[in-house]
């Protein structure tokens, strides 16, 4: 099986991988992305520019976790995950989620309110249900991480 210090190698590496992917879909194909949908459909280009800035958004949010996830795996490195350095860095994620959740619900709002089909707004109201799934995950997570580093503080004074 693999252990958390050996898993930390190679999730750094795809971390990596997708902070680089994530900057090129900021800076180019999200931007370019919009701009040929503006010039396909010229009824719809007046959401050019919002659709641009939700999607440079969420891609911050994502950078966000990948950031803190980096930052945790530091801590585990150096065996300090059970500290208060940590649960910072798990509030991050979830702030980030947090904030990425309120603009798709704004999204999922306005999409549903001027669908003519149900397609778009189930698959928001699907990705809106999997990050509220994911952001409780990580409360329940950092719930943990709060328990775990207080028996292990508690341990170490005992010891």
């Amino acid at each position: 099986m693999l252990t958390a210090q050996r898993a930390v190698a190679p999730l750094r590496v795809f971390l990596v991988l997708l902070f680089g992917i994530l900057v090129l879909f900021q800076v180019m194909s999200l931007p370019g992305q919009f701009a040929h949908m503006a010039r396909q459909n010229p009824d719809l280009a007046y959401l050019r520019w919002p659709a641009t800035a939700v999607s440079v958004f969420w891609v911050l949010c994502v950078q966000v976790v990948v950031v803190a996830t980096w930052q945790l795996l530091t801590l585990v490195k150096k065996d300090r995950i059970f500290t208060e350095a940590s649960l910072r860095w798990v509030d991050a994620i979830v702030w980030a989620i947090l904030a990425g959740w309120l603009v798709l619900a704004g999204v999922f709002l306005y999409v549903g309110f001027n669908a003519k089909d149900p397609g778009l707004p189930l698959l928001l109201f699907l990705a809106l249900i999997g990050v509220a799934v994911l952001g409780l995950l990580m409360v329940v997570m950092r719930t943990l991480l709060r328990q775990a580093t207080t028996l292990r503080s508690d341990l170490e004074q005992v010891i």
